[in-house]
């Protein structure tokens, strides 16, 4: 019971110091996006199932291997995405959410493959990050050309 309060804390506390501000966040709003992306609305649901699946396997990894590295490496991977938006707005340069987002998915990657190890369910349940990831990336990438 600790460790899952404890993940849920660290998680919550990340998002939260990592979270854009207000007016910041109106500047993400207000770049042009490409026509194709009619997803949109569904973008928040699907980071919450993911988020959900970061906490779900970060328990599990904990269960299996009680290893203080694998749950840096979740912090990391939790840093990594969080920061994302917040680069963005910050710095008002999609490149370095471009940046951000490719970073993140190759620590994602090896951070799958360190927790196969431990615990098969653990890194199933990385997978649709991985594979969600990559679409982001793409998208924001996208939105370079766009947003000049």
């Amino acid at each position: 019971m600790t460790a899952a309060l404890l993940i849920l804390l660290a998680m919550a506390a990340v998002v939260a110091a990592l979270n854009p501000g207000r007016e910041d966040f109106a500047v993400f709003l207000r770049l042009r996006r490409p026509a194709w992306l009619t997803f949109e609305p569904l973008i928040p649901f699907i980071w919450m199932a993911i988020y959900a699946c970061f906490y779900a396997s970060a328990l599990l990894s904990w269960n299996g291997s009680r290893s203080g590295w694998l749950m840096a490496g979740y912090l990391v991977l939790l840093v990594l995405v969080q920061s994302y938006t917040w680069v963005i707005c910050r710095t008002r340069n999609l490149a370095n959410g471009t940046a951000v987002g490719f970073a993140g998915w190759v620590w994602g990657v090896a951070l799958a493959v360190l927790v196969a190890s431990h615990s098969q369910p653990a890194w199933l349940l990385l997978i649709p990050y991985l594979l969600w990831s990559p679409v982001g990336t793409f998208v924001t990438w996208r939105m370079q050309r766009l947003n000049r």
